[in-house]
């Protein structure tokens, strides 16, 4: 199939929100907390920020493993590396990652505002202004045969939807509400007439897992 654009392991609430409102540097979610939409993840052995023995296996640690699978290179929006908007006042700014991102490729932050490129451990930082075609054919040629990851928000998820790049989606859907964010869906079945779809519930009843592949 060459190389694929994939959206992995996304989480949303059960009414459709990526994030909540009131972004900020303190709350990178907004109201929305990570915790409760990450929890699934957070409990598998595989989980990358595990810093105790144990965790679960099985499905849910095979979704938190595939993260990385065959992927190199990764798209995202200017709101998921940062909560700044506008032209950048202050350039210091380098994620909410620290020093040691978790993305370990090139990663094409998509921004009216470009900036220098920066490298933190084995992730380059590129801020382009580009449509999803240009950013999706940068990416591409930066992951050398690899698949692309798009990692969001739920903003920039729609843009390459609505673009009709997207190839594969893994989205974990939370029972929890958030009432109000940035928005990926209305439904479920809002991609069904591009996608074929199958739902697995998480083994441990945290969240519902929906797979996503083009007709």
């Amino acid at each position: 199939m060459g190389q694929l654009l994939r959206v992995q392991n996304f989480m949303v609430s059960s009414d459709g929100f990526g994030t909540g409102e009131g972004q900020s540097l303190e709350r990178p979610f907004g109201h929305a907390d990570p915790g409760e939409l990450f929890s699934w993840a957070g409990a598998t052995a595989s989980w990358p920020n595990r810093t105790d023995p144990g965790g679960s296996r099985g499905l849910d640690d095979y979704f938190t493993r595939d993260f990385a699978r065959n992927i190199g290179a990764e798209i995202m929006g200017r709101n998921k590396f940062s909560p700044l908007r506008g032209p950048w006042e202050n350039e210091e700014w380098r994620g909410w990652w620290g020093d040691e991102p978790p993305f370990h490729t090139p990663v094409f932050v998509l921004t009216h505002h470009p900036r220098p490129s920066f490298t933190l451990s084995d992730t380059t930082f590129h801020f382009i202004d580009a449509d999803p075609e240009t950013a999706l054919a940068m990416a591409k040629e930066a992951a050398q045969g690899k698949d692309v990851r798009l990692g969001g928000g739920a903003t920039t998820i729609r843009e390459f939807l609505d673009a009709d790049l997207v190839d594969t989606l893994h989205i974990a859907v939370s029972p929890v509400k958030l009432g109000a964010g940035v928005r990926l869906w209305d439904s479920p079945d809002d991609l069904l007439d591009r996608f074929h779809r199958d739902v697995v519930p998480s083994p441990g009843g945290t969240v519902t897992h929906h797979l996503y592949w083009r007709k």
